[in-house]
């Protein structure tokens, strides 16, 4: 990482002591602007915290109920018995949205709204995985914002600024409800090509949970408001009272209101990370009352990675906290392999398939180089994994048989089990 390059910003605050803060790197790389402690980054899904803890708020006084059906307040949705419970902790069943918009034809400079995905929501008519069982999925919380906003008739940035911001002086944070909005001291964010660096920006940045700009000192007021929560509940983890934390996709850790938790013994932590157009976040909450915050502004420099070697050492006191951090920051960026561009040519069509739970057709092709699966004229070459198996970037394919393929069931991690069979017309 250079001195010309996008960066982090961290924060490591033990209970007792000062907060220490450290920046490197650029927020604006056309006008040179270095990060500071003040730089505001979007921090993704690190802020479904913030939304749920507005729903618990909700909850508490009376506006809604969280046995209550989603239906009742979103009526475009059609899972059957949906609670606004299981939304919270990504028991819902409701696939992923953002995750099938390839699927549905649209590419990285596409513009779409949260309509559009709502709209991809209420064509589920089932849910994805048993009841009960954990999918993560941000279109859960993009329908808790629908729901608040029905509720309160105001938006998630006026409830966030009014019950939360205001409150813990929490004055340079904001949820985007426009992309056109102008937030200051904004970073970009950046990813490296082979002809330099290239804005991660799309045309839309959603309103809802993780639209939210912030910087480490604002979080680190909203974990020490956490802790005294934590406390003030006898030792029960944050909002564990209202929402029971249960298994996660990531095992050891458990996942409740908007936040994964680590509770083994000398480990109990809260903590979420989040991922947003390039930006990168991470906010840890100890027991002890010990918080760190990354923020990061380099696509392939991962905050969460970058927190992990810090929350490890907070609680010991001779540990080199930021030497922890810059080791981590030598490592090498993780590469996200791309797919394999295809030429459509000497193909022989398999069929054109469809499904009614996204909208558009996948066609399937083999050529000399094996199978391949085509969306708008965009090609992935596919790896047969097993004998009715194949895998693209981020995807796995089931077919039905080798021979004659009537359907296949395509499987993406956070909006599986997609039936697609053949379209006749």
């Amino acid at each position: 990482m250079t001195a010309h390059a996008p960066g982090l910003s961290v924060l490591v605050h033990r209970p007792g002591e000062q907060p220490r803060r450290w920046t490197t790197g650029l927020a604006n790389l056309e006008t040179s602007t270095p990060i500071k402690v003040d730089t505001a980054f979007v921090v993704g899904s690190t802020a479904k915290q913030i939304t749920a803890h507005l729903v618990l708020e909700a909850a508490r006084s009376g506006g809604l109920c969280l046995d209550q059906a989603v239906a009742d307040l979103v009526p475009t949705l059609r899972v059957p018995g949906v609670t606004i419970a299981e939304l919270i902790t990504h028991q819902s069943g409701i696939r992923d949205t953002e995750s099938l918009l390839p699927l549905a034809g649209l590419r990285d400079l596409d513009h779409y709204t949260a309509d559009d995905l709502l709209t991809l929501a209420a064509r589920q008519q089932h849910r994805a995985v048993p009841q009960g069982q954990f999918l993560y999925s941000s279109t859960n919380f993009l329908l808790l914002t629908r729901i608040l906003e029905t509720v309160h008739g105001a938006s998630l940035d006026d409830l966030a600024r009014e019950r939360v911001f205001t409150p813990l002086g929490m004055h340079n944070s904001r949820f985007k409800d426009d992309p056109r909005d102008v937030i200051p001291n904004a970073a970009n964010a950046y990813r490296p090509t082979t002809s330099g660096w290239q804005h991660t920006a799309q045309p839309a940045m959603l309103p809802g949970a993780g639209s939210l700009s912030t910087t480490p000192d604002d979080l680190d007021r909203w974990l020490a408001h956490l802790h005294q929560r934590w406390i003030a509940d006898g030792g029960h983890l944050p909002f564990e009272r209202a929402v029971p934390y249960r298994p996660s996709d990531h095992p050891p850790f458990l996942y409740g209101a908007g936040l994964y938790a680590d509770t083994r013994t000398g480990h109990r932590a809260v903590f979420h990370a989040g991922h947003e157009h390039g930006f990168s976040a991470a906010a840890h909450l100890t027991a002890t009352g010990a918080r760190v915050v990354c923020l990061s502004n380099h696509a392939q420099l991962d905050a969460a990675r970058i927190a992990a070697p810090i929350v490890a050492s907070i609680d010991s006191a001779n540990s080199d906290l930021l030497g922890a951090q810059l080791v981590a920051t030598r490592g090498e960026a993780e590469e996200v392999p791309a797919s394999e561009p295809v030429a459509d040519s000497e193909h022989i069509k398999i069929g054109a398939f469809t499904c009614e739970d996204v909208p558009g057709t996948l066609r399937l092709t083999r050529s000399s180089n094996g199978l391949h699966l085509w969306r708008k004229g965009t090609g992935d070459r596919l790896a047969q994994t097993g004998s009715l198996t194949y895998t693209g970037p981020g995807y796995t394919i089931t077919l039905d048989t080798q021979e004659t393929v009537t359907c296949f069931r395509l499987d993406l991690q956070r909006a599986p089990g997609l039936l697609y069979r053949q379209h006749r017309g």
